[in-house]
């Protein structure tokens, strides 16, 4: 059986891969299959789950690849992100590595594809549909939550860093993960991750402002010291919980419920 990546590459099914991770919550999801053993390589920013991951040899960050290292491990697959990393990255990978895995989850429910395809590719089926069986349980969970407690909608700004100040489009996971509780984000330019000016316009168009604890790692802090500069109400929430997909997507759906609760 093959089966098809983000790019429309397809991959059979390999009980004895080799595999490097050039995707965090990739990582995580992986060793949460039970793969961990088939996992000979990660970036440095692949930190989760803790132990596990420390007897997984580095190969540099998403963005700053060694080519090297990666061709030392002889791995059979690298798996890859549209978003995290670069695309002649991907392409140097394809010269050396016989299947470069391409992932692009866009959408909360897209995390069970995702699941599906590593499980598929590495022969964890099993593991692949118990982990989406609790994915549709704490999804269903949120939707029941909305049902009973409707709230009004609101439009926040989700920030992810600060000098320059930079926020996300809706056509983000983030965006769309807050979508799933009734919240939007305001269109700041044609940018992904566009960055933007505190002007009376854009307060006047949000309800809050939201603070991610990554990748720039705003505090409590940076919470305190903008309510009191721009008059709205400023919460800090976690980067990993809303951007994260694959394993940490689970905790995700939770976190939501709680984030909508107040």
């Amino acid at each position: 059986m093959l089966f098809t990546d983000a790019l429309g590459q397809t991959h059979p099914a390999d009980p004895n891969a080799r595999i490097v991770s050039l995707v965090p919550s990739i990582t995580e999801l992986l060793c949460d299959l039970g793969l961990a053993w088939q996992l000979v390589g990660r970036t440095g920013f692949c930190i989760h789950p803790t132990e596990t991951v420390r007897a997984i040899a580095k190969v540099g960050g998403t963005k700053d690849v060694n080519l090297n290292k990666i061709r030392a491990l002889a791995p059979t697959h690298v798996i890859v992100n549209i978003d995290e990393n670069e695309k002649p990255t991907a392409d140097a990978l394809a010269e050396f590595v016989p299947h470069v895995v391409v992932t692009h989850p866009l959408a909360p429910r897209d995390n069970l594809a995702l699941a599906r395809l590593m499980g598929g590719i590495f022969c964890a089926q099993d593991q692949a549909e118990a982990w989406c069986a609790a994915f549709e349980a704490e999804y269903a969970a949120l939707q029941d939550m909305r049902q009973a407690s409707p709230m009004p909608p609101q439009t926040v700004l989700y920030c992810i860093w600060q000098d320059p100040w930079m926020s996300i489009s809706s056509d983000t996971y983030i965006a769309r993960m807050l979508a799933e509780i009734g919240w939007s984000v305001p269109q700041l330019g044609s940018e992904r991750y566009p960055r933007f000016d505190w002007t009376p316009e854009l307060l006047a168009q949000i309800d809050q402002v939201l603070l991610s604890s990554e990748p720039y790692r705003f505090t409590e802090e940076h919470v305190d010291a903008l309510e009191r500069q721009i008059g709205k109400p400023v919460q800090l929430v976690d980067g990993e919980m809303m951007s994260w997909y694959g394993s940490r997507a689970l905790e995700g759906l939770g976190y939501l419920r709680r984030l909508a609760g107040g």
